[in-house]
């Protein structure tokens, strides 16, 4: 989209950039000054100069790029650097994410990155910021995509898990390491068996228990006994899927836990026994909510269905437009340029 005079982002080649403050947000190319939204790799990238996070993220993001130069703010905390007020505010994302709101000679944007307006027990929820311009995430961008409350998924889930250990199959639930396997870890029930999960989300829960969020109790593979192995439930990353590791379960029944699998086309395509609709993205409902939550007479939309978006906000009355970015490639938005079939879903 056109800038207008004095905009307080514009998009660069190296990501979206601050004129006034001399920064960039969630820049995918190394630039001196970064600003974070949250720790997934399409909007961390290493090899910045320095780093300004939320402190709530600070344990997964060191968990990811390892040592840097790395400054946190509390939720609300604020800062000015170079006349713009910075601060971070709860996204309802994953553990840390934040929406970066920027206040200059009167004028507030906020860069939401990615977020959900739906319950979590592992991240601080969404909370709305008043702006003059909101840019937006459209990840699931089209009226098609409506969650259901997130204890029927986790019923559901649980249910699955119970009918497959009375038969003493185990139970594979493909999640995201970062964020939706941790998610998926609240909503189970230890008392139907052992909780087993691979390394990558092991990793991640130790980042996760270190920011003070209960986990259950979880096991690797090497520790669970035999008989624990027939009847457990596992939580292992995408790339687990028909690999070797698996083996080590005999008999399983799998299942994939993304909001894609809304599409049977989705759910065809990960050849998997089921698929729980569980996203750490808005919904339509909700990203029309947190829009409205915003005041912002103008809105930028930077990735998934953007188009859709765009028309429907300009057809309410709103100033709409988008940046082009290269955000969307965590495991809830590599399916994002697929096309949605012309099925009910």
């Amino acid at each position: 989209m056109d800038p207008h005079p004095k905009d307080l982002v514009v998009a660069r080649p190296e990501g979206l950039y601050c004129p006034p403050g001399d920064f960039f947000i969630d820049p995918w190319q190394p630039v001196a000054q970064a600003l974070i939204t949250h720790a997934h790799g399409d909007h961390l990238r290493m090899g910045h100069g320095r780093y300004l996070t939320a402190e709530a993220g600070r344990h997964v993001v060191t968990h990811r790029v390892g040592p840097v130069d790395l400054q946190t703010l509390a939720y609300g905390e604020a800062i000015t650097h170079r006349g713009v007020k910075i601060s971070f505010h709860p996204a309802g994302h994953v553990l840390g994410s934040a929406q970066i709101r920027l206040e200059h000679e009167g004028r507030v944007w906020v860069v939401s990155g990615d977020y959900k307006t739906g319950p979590d027990a592992t991240c601080a929820p969404f909370e709305p910021v008043r702006c003059d311009v909101f840019i937006t995430e459209s990840t699931f961008g089209l009226p098609v995509f409506r969650w259901a409350p997130q204890q029927d998924v986790f019923d559901s889930i649980n249910a699955w898990w119970r009918d497959n250990a009375e038969a003493g199959r185990a139970s594979v639930v493909y999640a995201y390491s970062f964020g939706k396997a941790q998610r998926v870890l609240t909503g189970l029930d230890p008392s139907i068996g052992t909780i087993v999960v691979h390394g990558a989300v092991a990793a991640m829960d130790e980042a996760y228990r270190q920011s003070g969020v209960a986990l259950p109790p979880t096991r690797s593979v090497l520790e669970a006994t035999p008989a624990e192995l027939r009847r457990c439930l596992v939580v292992a990353p995408p790339s687990a899927q028909a690999s070797a590791w698996l083996k080590r379960f005999g008999d399983y029944s799998d299942a994939f836990a993304s909001g894609w699998m809304l599409l049977r086309g989705a759910r065809r395509r990960r050849n998997v026994d089921r698929g729980f609709i569980l996203s750490d993205h808005a919904d339509w409902p909700g990203l029309l909510e947190a829009i409205a939550a915003s005041g912002a007479p103008r809105v930028i939309v930077t990735h998934g269905y953007v188009e859709p978006l765009v028309r429907f906000l300009a057809e309410q009355g709103l100033e709409s437009g988008a940046f082009k970015t290269q955000y969307g490639d965590d495991e809830d938005v590599k399916e994002a340029e697929e096309p949605v079939p012309a099925e009910a879903p």
